[in-house]
């Protein structure tokens, strides 16, 4: 009976879809951990194919296991611990003064705060190295060096710069976490704590801190993950000092064509990312013994910031310029610039934007009129494009399922499927295709240097969040508008055509754009799958950054940057919604 309800079939065949969409290619990946490849049947002395254990002893106990897995791991869980304690102190403190002082501009700044969390977390490496870059890597040399100041190569590469700009990057995400679970922390319990004589500092730290401890927890998890899987911040401020972690260590085995190794690898950042989300969950069960009660008129009062109001307005506003005006501006400048900081009139040029024969001799027009960039702009917006559709409107099918299906088994399998792409970082999950689809398998061709294997990727990756958009707007529409059409004797395409899909357009909308600007800017997920003439604009621009081009590559991250800035600022008037206001406000 449940196998010929409409719902019921369309889970099972999107089950099927995902299950091979998502489910064989970490599966696949993994094999290739523990089976010969072609590569090394000489070296281990087995057929192809066979099992073998050779690869977890290179990753983990060869001589090379050092550069390959250990330092790169070291170099991994100090920059995620660094950063993760640096964005929650900052974001802490900038998300209590925009939500809970009476702040200058308080709302203002709840949205300019959040404006570098819409913008490639890598534009912000390229900024810092068009300043402090040293000549160590080669190339142009950095605005510093060229008036005379020579960067040393700690501050101009690896660990510290790389966990400044993740701590400027990650701030706004926990300002949006921590906002409105501060908007909902009851001021009486402070009050009632103020009262019995504790000072601020006491009541921060037994009042305000346990109670903010799961929304803390998961700030600091969801970092670490995205840390995991970050690419493009590592790779451009790591490569010049041999600074690896664990994502640039497998992007070099990828590249050295070392698949066994990088399956092993993958398979760690996998599983450190299982664990960050285990811890996850455990708190998230914890947080019911945070529940708070108060009144509404008590929720929305602000504390009197005194004589701390104009040094707090400016710390605010500081932060302001370093996230976003610095790097932005740099960007900007640098691409105007023939050479590095001469603020000379002689020396400031549109060559780059729109002039022709440059001496750059494998880009030699401007950004704006360049055959290349105008392709990797198109490829940008019909791949992703048609990505976003996909993922939107299978997003909405599969919270119709999980909503309305008769099979709670079949719902929470496939709700849990589809999020299984959050917990795998975009770079290793590029693996996991790579492992899948560069070979023919049964009547699945070869896909590796084709469009759809971009379009499939970008569209499996966005899954999580378009279905957790459409699992949550299913369950607030009930079911009896559609049990009305079907008593009309409508049948179940004319009920989502007519009923169902009007009634849910804005959260079809959102389940669209937002994978669309996540695909916009995404370079670790396609950096290894994105060949030369099917590029798009993030590994088109980090192309450049190899060749040395720099104010090419800079316009076009500015490029990326607007996209992304411009299409969230329409996500947020067609929505009528506010990020500033926090994430669930």
């Amino acid at each position: 009976m449940g196998l010929r309800r409409p719902t019921t079939a369309i889970g099972v065949l999107a089950l099927i879809l995902f299950g091979y969409l998502i489910a064989v290619p970490i599966v696949t990946m993994l094999v290739q951990g523990f089976t010969v490849s072609p590569k090394d049947t000489v070296v281990v002395q087995r057929q192809e194919g066979s099992p073998t254990s050779y690869y977890l002893w290179r990753v983990f106990l060869s001589p090379v296991a050092a550069d390959l897995f250990w330092r790169p791991l070291v170099h991994t869980l100090l920059v995620s611990t660094c950063s993760v304690v640096f964005s929650l102190i900052l974001g802490g403190v900038l998300a209590w003064l925009i939500t809970r002082t009476d702040l200058w501009g308080r709302r203002w700044f709840s949205t300019a705060l959040i404006v570098p969390y819409m913008l490639p977390t890598w534009a912000f490496a390229l900024a810092w190295t068009t300043i402090f870059k040293n000549r160590t890597a080669g190339g142009q040399p950095g605005w510093l060096e060229s008036i005379g100041v020579t960067p040393p190569d700690w501050l101009a590469y690896g660990g510290v710069p790389i966990t400044i700009i993740f701590t400027l990057y990650f701030t706004p995400f926990v300002i949006l976490l921590l906002g409105n679970a501060l908007k909902r922390l009851d001021p009486q319990l402070e009050d009632s704590a103020r009262m019995l004589g504790a000072g601020y500092g006491t009541v921060a730290r037994t009042v305000v801190v346990p109670l903010m401890r799961p929304a803390l927890v998961s700030a600091a998890t969801l970092i670490l993950a995205k840390v995991l899987g970050e690419f493009g911040v590592t790779y451009i401020l790591g490569l010049p000092t041999d600074f690896n972690v664990l994502a640039t260590s497998l992007y070099r085995s990828i590249s050295t064509r070392e698949d066994g190794a990088a399956a092993v690898i993958a398979g760690a950042i996998i599983l450190i990312g299982l664990l960050s989300l285990w811890v996850d969950v455990h708190f998230l069960k914890e947080a019911r013994r945070f529940v708070t009660i108060g009144g509404k008129g008590a929720m929305d009062r602000t504390r009197a910031l005194g004589r701390w109001r104009v040094p707090a307005t400016a710390l605010c506003g500081l932060a302001f310029v370093l996230s976003v005006v610095v790097p932005l501006g740099v960007l900007a400048l640098s691409t105007v610039m023939r050479r590095p900081a001469d603020f000379s009139a002689d020396n400031f040029t549109l060559d780059y934007w729109v002039g022709h024969g440059l001496d750059t001799p494998a880009f030699t027009d401007g950004v704006l009129v360049s055959g290349a960039v105008w392709s990797a702009v198109w490829n940008t917006f019909w791949i992703v494009g048609l990505a976003a559709v996909a993922a939107g409107v299978l997003g909405q099918l599969v919270g119709y399922v999980v909503v309305r299906s008769p099979s709670r088994l079949l719902s929470t399998t496939l709700r849990q499927l589809t999020f299984l792409p959050y917990l795998v970082p975009g770079i290793a999950f590029a693996v996991a295709y790579l492992s899948l689809f560069a070979v023919d398998r049964g009547p699945i061709p070869a896909l590796y240097g084709t469009s759809t294997l971009l379009v499939l990727i970008y569209m499996v990756e966005q899954m999580p969040f378009a279905t957790r958009a459409g699992i949550s707007s299913m369950m607030q529409l009930g079911p009896e508008p559609e049990e009305a059409a079907q008593v009309a004797g409508a049948g179940w395409w004319r009920r989502m055509a007519h009923v169902v899909l009007p009634i849910q357009k804005r959260a079809l909308a959102t389940g669209v754009l937002m994978p669309f600007i996540a695909g916009v800017r995404s370079l670790s997920l396609v950096v290894i799958l994105a060949v030369p003439g099917m590029d798009v604009l993030t590994t088109f621009a980090i192309r450049l950054v190899e060749y040395g081009y720099t104010q090419a590559a800079n316009g076009v991250v500015l490029v990326v940057s607007a996209v992304a800035f411009g299409g969230t600022y329409a996500i947020q008037k067609t929505m009528k919604t506010d990020l500033g206001r926090g994430l669930g406000g």
